[in-house]
Parts: C-alpha cells; structure tokens; sequence
C-alpha cells in the first residue's frame, strides 16, 4: 500500500515536534549556568570606596591612607579614600550606614564611634544593628601634652595650676564623647580639678592649634599628634593602665596621682549591615595582609605608636560591645551633653 499524504505527515510530525523539543530543551540546558551566573554578581564592581569620617590629616586619615595601596593591590580594584569629617565622625558613619551592602563601601572607625549613640541626638544610625564589624585595626594610649611654651614638666603641677585657678586651662580633644573627653572627664572628677573642653572636628584641626600654641593641653593619641610629641609638644602622662613601649619613660595618669584611668584610644573598620559575610572576610584577609606588611607595621607601631590588633571580626565585635557599655556609662553618670 502506497502511504498516502495525510499518513506521511501523520508520521513525520511527532519526530520533528520531539526533536524540536529536544533542541529546545538543549538550548535551554544551556542558557541554565548562564543565568545563574548573572544572578551573583561580580565583586568588586568597580572602586570601592573607603569613608575616613575625619579631615584629612588625623590618624584615622592616617591609618586609612598607609594600608590603601596594599588593599588596592590585594583586591585588585581601586580604594578610594573618602573624608567626610563632623560631628565627631557621626556624619560620615552615617553615609556608610547607608550605603548599599553590597561590598563597595566601607568605613574606618575612631574611638568616637562607641560613644557619638550616647552623645548625639537624633544620630541617624543606630550604632550595632547598622554595621558589620571587619576589624580591630590597633588601639594606643592617649598622651596628655602641652606646648613647649608653657611651663608645666608633669601632671602634678597642671593638676596644681587647675585647683588654684578653676576653668581657666584649656584641653583640647576631637570632639564631644570622644574618649579623650570622657577621659579628662573622668580624671577631674577623681582628681577634684576643674580644665575647660575645646572640641575640635578632627584630629587634623586639634593637632594644628596644637602646634600654633591656641591650647593649653592637647589630648590625643601620638599618631594623632604626628611628630609634634618630642619637639613642639611636650608629653605629661599617658592614659593606659600600663607605659606605652613608644613612651617607656612617660608615667601614667595613675602613676601622675589620678588612679583608676585606662582608657586606650582605637580604630577600626566596620561594613554596612547584611554586607555578605564572604565579602567581609575578604576585605578582612586584605587589611591583615596590608598591616602584615613590614613597612606599614613599622610606621603604625614606631612613629604613631599603635599597638596593631588585627582582630576578627567576630572579636571586633565583642571589643565594640565592652566599649559602648564602659563608656556609655560614663556619659550617663556625668550628664555629657553636646556643647
């Protein structure tokens, strides 16, 4: 029987229609890890930027400047270094909290950061649930100066100077609630003097006035003084409970008759909230491999005298944690207010 036309295509049909379906179940198959592999992006996507919420010329500056290039090199994109000071680092904090978390924006921290969610009204940020913590970069002692001008040799005789004039010697700091503030806040109480706070908006500005001679007793890290210790600035104690191994022969402020003080200044670097965690851990190994770096330890640990810490992320946390407590406690006891 000759097969007509209709059962020609009766037969024809179904193999074409499954091998149609055949292809276009292989061109699907496909196109699959192709559209997995769009839905993860690519990171980095470009520049990632690094906020410093200081001017230029602070040791957080500082900091964020020494380990740029190595992280440029580690992650193989651009860092880009923003200064967005105020508000003792509270504003540019608040850029960072907003950024989107996807691993291009990132924010170096100061001591203030513990502190500015007891201090500051209306912050726009909240301090804990905002961020995530990358690192604990280092922590150092504060040191108590004064110009070279003026003629105290040690604290006892600021101290002396103080109870006999009240309110008339100034200190100078970077900012309201930072921790060379309560500090000092701390050491008048225990110590029955009274000294009048000048804020400045970084440690850029403070260690400018520092040098022109404008305060009595400038009061910041030696990283945040820069090489002005030794030669226009002269040091009167340290604010650690033991002597620095920068300032061996310096005493304390409990060995200079105040006891109980042990305030460390530090930075650190934290990522917005819900940053991917693998993303966090990157950056993470990048920044411990920039502070590895001879030349970079070297400068942190000799001429700014930190102590590099290099920490976790999960021991940053716990460091931010003990902080905010200790020093949120302060402020409260003492009524600090913005001035």
């Amino acid at each position: 029987m000759v097969p007509t036309r209709r059962t020609l295509l009766c037969h024809l049909l179904p193999r074409r229609a499954a091998a149609l379906l055949g292809a276009t179940a292989a061109v699907r198959t496909l196109a699959l890890p192709s559209v997995a592999r769009a839905q993860v992006p690519a990171w980095p996507n470009g520049p990632i930027r690094m906020i410093v919420p200081f001017p230029p010329g602070g040791s957080a500056d500082t900091v964020m400047r020494l380990v740029q290039p190595h992280l440029q090199r580690s992650l193989g994109t651009s860092v880009v270094v923003e200064n967005r000071g105020g508000a003792s680092g509270s504003l540019g904090t608040a850029v960072a909290a907003r950024a989107a978390p996807d691993g291009q924006t990132f924010v170096l921290v100061f001591d203030t950061h513990a502190v500015n969610q007891f201090v500051i009204p209306n912050l726009g940020f909240d301090a804990r649930a905002d961020f995530a913590p990358v690192m604990l970069v280092g922590t150092s002692p504060m040191l108590i100066t004064t110009h070279v001008s003026r003629p105290w040799r040690g604290l006892a005789e600021v101290i002396a100077a103080a109870k006999a004039r009240p309110d008339t010697i100034t200190y100078g700091t970077v900012g309201v609630g930072s921790l060379a503030h309560l500090t000092m806040t701390l050491m008048q109480k225990q110590g029955g003097f009274r000294v009048v706070h000048v804020p400045y908006r970084g440690g850029g500005p403070m260690s400018a006035a520092a040098a022109a001679g404008e305060l009595d007793l400038p009061m910041a890290t030696n990283a945040g003084l820069g090489s002005q210790v030794g030669n226009t600035l002269r040091p009167l104690a340290q604010t650690g409970a033991r002597r620095s191994p920068l300032f061996p022969d310096l005493p304390t402020v409990a060995e200079s008759g105040i006891p109980g003080i042990d305030a460390l200044a530090w930075w650190g670097m934290l990522a917005p909230a819900r940053t991917p965690d693998a993303v966090v851990r990157r950056v993470h190994a990048a920044l411990k491999e920039a502070l590895d770096q001879p030349e970079v330890r070297a400068r942190l640990t000799g001429p700014m005298g930190i102590d590099v810490e290099a920490s976790s992320p999960e021991e940053f946390g716990a460091f931010l944690e003990r902080q905010m407590e200790v020093w949120g406690r302060v402020v409260r006891e003492n009524n600090i207010r913005p001035e």
